[in-house]
């Protein structure tokens, strides 16, 4: 096995459990993906911070493992071959943690690529749209007089949230068994409402089969670990 000492990364965030997958983050709901997959799963991994206070997302050691300088990331010691694997995108994270461990994913090919599709879905829909809406309701979008890009937002999260209600009609989550489809959208859509306070502006409530759909994830107890991993 590789040192992980080979890595940059490494110089900044010391690992105290070289032999565990090293996973970098916050509790954003991009972070929380990969937070809430670890603990679902149960890989042993250990947590590094990355403070956005503090700029680490654009230190050099951060950039050496993701150029984009985004959370999260990870650094697996055992990846395939046994050699260690680095790896950002929490969509390509997801998919690795559930193929490295059989967990979450389908074993039929057919269902395998529905859940693909549905992460897809997340990460070209669902994360970006919510997150923009989350600036104009939250964050200095709120002080804007004009108030047309925040309604353009809110208009795509509503509909987004139209195509998941439809989808979770007569079903528990959203290929019918629990998977990595509700773990990369559960984090978002619990911001959505519990962080950006953007529920009643996109008429959350209406949307019924997705309110159940994230109480349901969020009893989980993997689910409330990961919504607060790094502390």
């Amino acid at each position: 096995m590789t040192n992980l000492g080979d890595f940059p990364i490494t110089a900044k965030w010391p690992p105290l459990h070289p032999d565990r997958l090293q996973y970098y983050g916050l509790p954003t709901p991009n972070g929380v993906k990969v937070s809430i997959m670890l603990e679902e799963i149960g890989l042993p991994y250990e947590v590094h911070k990355v403070d956005f206070g503090q700029n680490d997302q654009k230190s050099d050691a951060f950039l050496s493992l993701n150029p984009n300088g985004k959370i999260p990331a990870i650094l697996d010691p055992d990846g395939p071959g046994g050699k260690p694997l680095a790896l950002f995108e929490s969509g390509a994270i997801l998919v690795y943690l559930a193929e490295k461990t059989g967990q979450l994913i389908p074993a039929d090919p057919v269902e395998r690529l529905h859940a693909l599709q549905w992460v897809m879905f997340q990460m070209g829909g669902v994360g970006p749209m919510f997150g923009q809406l989350g600036f104009f309701v939250k964050f200095a979008g709120k002080d804007w007089e004009d108030k047309r890009p925040r309604d353009r937002y809110a208009d795509e999260a509503k509909r987004l949230l139209g195509v998941m209600d439809r989808a979770l009609d007569g079903r528990d989550w959203f290929l019918g068994d629990y998977s990595i489809a509700d773990v990369s959208m559960l984090g978002w859509v619990n911001g959505l409402v519990n962080f950006y306070g953007a529920g009643e502006l996109v008429g959350f409530d209406q949307h019924h089969n997705v309110a159940a759909w994230l109480e349901r994830g969020l009893a989980r107890p993997a689910v409330q670990r990961g919504l607060r991993i790094p502390a």
